[in-house]
């Protein structure tokens, strides 16, 4: 054989044999499954861990009627109520993310006050890793560690503290709304040229907005100025981006369709939204309060780890401002490099400023009102793991300390607000106990105490959400205005249902007044007497007077208080 002649096998250089690309042989795929099997069960570890944690740290707060309602409307989803014939639900239905989530917790735990926790955690578990497919994109190995590091991080930095606690695992309040942000980007970042793309983001979108308002004036505006942008860019109109574009807005009257056919079918109603633009003269205010809800969303506010003044208090702040300017950092570095960015940097900072104005320009803000902007902290994670950790980080040491540092500047906020953190019993628990244990069934009470006896009592105990107010004159030419106080008492139309007030149905025979809650105001004693006069038993009760009364209650409400 000559030196150049092909070997057997091989073929003569040039030939298709050469050019054939080489089969990974047994040995070479077995270590592909295995390093495969060894990702995904390291990631269902971690997924495992940052659940316990969650969930422990949201032992914190107490159960409340908010979640109690979503609870209760997840159970009547599974009982032959798919559509909640009959409820009258707040101004977000959270009824395509959360309501199937406590839907399947319930199917699998039953109806009970720690369905409650779990679906606070699971929600910010979902978001969280979301969140880091979004912000690993074009990353790999220690890299990509590291930047799924510093989500975490961020997303621990709140619920270290007392405020970031409540707003983000108390109940489902707008922070699952950022899993159909999330997902919408990265569908729309991974797979903008295939053909079941537009599809699948308007049915995203579509359902986002059936379960919150917020889609529609974030994540929707968001991917329609990305979109219209990188097709002037590219000055071609038959494009991926159209498609997008147009899926996004196709999606807003799609919205309208299935709430229409919903409500023909006989589906729940809905208080309207507060969408209103406030006055210019308020917008000052509204900025300062707009601050406040970022640093609060952050962690970087008031440093609360319970007990209020113990000793991570001043860390937990200074871990939350440094996340709020790793965001920040990560914000301005995808504005500055806009024109040679990705799609997911992109949106991400058009979902953040347009839930930002939204909020500082409307009649929204308030003290406790960051949970309206909770999409800001999710979308200011990604972009601080894409602007502070490279895609490549070159040295195998230097890669390997950099995941290192990052995992526990993660876990160690989680782990020291785990431990730090002491689980609350809600006024719930000994209230339901004593009713049950005492034979009584059915009641009324202010919002706060109502659905969470219920939920706590696994339905046992069913006690209805009332309001007591009266009509105060207005100005000359005026209509006269609601005002809490001394008055008649009705039902409560928000996250209710017009049947449970009917006294030929329910026979109500314990009222329910008093409690501390932060912005609201309970059922006072005056009240219950002012309408049905001096019960004939009061007792004491988790710092509640629990009335009792010979009549039905219900027979005696008012005109219904809607919100």
């Amino acid at each position: 054989m000559h030196l150049d002649e092909g070997q057997p096998g091989r073929g003569a250089p040039g030939t298709a044999a050469t050019r054939a690309p080489l089969r990974p042989g047994p040995r070479q795929q077995n270590s592909r499954w295995v390093r495969r099997g060894l990702r995904a069960g390291g990631g269902a570890c971690v997924a495992a861990v940052l659940f316990a944690l969650f969930w422990r740290i949201s032992l914190s707060t107490p159960m409340d009627s908010d979640g109690a309602n979503n609870a209760l409307q997840a159970w009547a989803m599974l009982h032959g109520q798919p559509l909640l014939h009959g409820w009258i639900i707040g101004d977000a239905s959270f009824y395509t993310f959360e309501l199937p989530l406590y839907a399947v917790i319930e199917a699998i735990a039953g109806l009970s006050g720690p369905v409650f926790h779990v679906a606070g955690a699971l929600t910010y578990l979902i978001v969280a890793a979301l969140a880091m497919a979004l912000a690993a994109g074009g990353s790999r190995g220690a890299a990509m560690v590291a930047r799924c590091g510093v989500v975490i991080a961020v997303l621990a930095a709140p619920i270290a503290t007392q405020q970031g606690t409540s707003v983000l695992l108390e109940a489902p309040d707008h922070i699952g709304t950022s899993a159909f942000l999330l997902a919408s980007f990265l569908l729309a970042d991974r797979a903008a040229g295939r053909w079941f793309t537009p599809p699948l983001l308007a049915v995203i979108l579509c359902a986002g907005q059936v379960g919150d308002g917020t889609v529609l004036y974030v994540a929707v505006p968001a991917i329609l100025v990305v979109s219209i942008c990188q097709v002037l860019a590219a000055r071609k109109i038959r494009a991926a981006d159209t498609a997008i574009a147009l899926a996004a807005a196709a999606s807003v009257p799609m919205t309208s369709l299935v709430r229409a056919v919903m409500l023909h079918l006989g589906g729940f109603s809905m208080v309207p939204p507060k969408t209103a633009i406030s006055p210019p003269g308020l917008w000052p205010r509204h900025l300062m309060l707009t601050w406040r809800a970022i640093r609060t969303l952050y962690g970087a506010f008031g440093a609360t780890v319970i007990p209020y003044r113990s000793p991570l208090s001043g860390p937990a702040a200074v871990f939350g401002l440094a996340c709020l300017l790793a965001a920040a950092f990560g914000f301005g570095r995808a504005v500055w490099a806009w024109r040679v960015g990705d799609r997911a940097g992109q949106m991400l900072c058009g979902a953040i400023v347009a839930n930002l104005a939204v909020y500082t320009f409307s009649t929204l803000p308030s003290t406790y009102s960051s949970r309206e902007v909770a999409a800001v902290l999710p979308c200011g994670a990604v972009l601080a793991a894409r602007g502070c950790v490279p895609a490549r980080i070159a040295g195998v040491s230097r890669a390997r300390l950099a995941a290192a540092a990052v995992g526990v500047a993660a876990l160690l906020p989680l782990a020291a607000a785990a431990g730090t953190l002491p689980p609350v019993t809600p006024p719930a628990v000994p209230l339901a106990a004593w009713l049950e244990a005492h034979g009584l069934r059915y009641g009324i009470a202010g919002y706060w105490n109502a659905s969470a006896v219920t939920l706590q009592s696994a339905n046992r105990v069913q006690v209805r959400a009332v309001a007591s107010w009266y009509y105060r004159p207005g100005s000359p030419g005026e209509p006269p205005e609601h005002v809490w106080g001394v008055g008649e008492i009705s039902p409560f139309y928000w996250e209710t249902k017009a049947a449970w007030y009917d006294p030929a149905d329910h026979d109500a025979t314990f009222a329910i007044a008093g409690g501390e809650y932060p912005d609201a105001k309970p059922l006072t004693t005056a009240e219950v007497w002012h309408v049905y006069g001096r019960p004939a038993a009061v007792y004491q009760v988790a710092g509640c007077a629990i009335m009792i009364y010979r009549t039905n209650l219900l027979g005696r409400l008012g005109t219904p208080w809607m919100p």
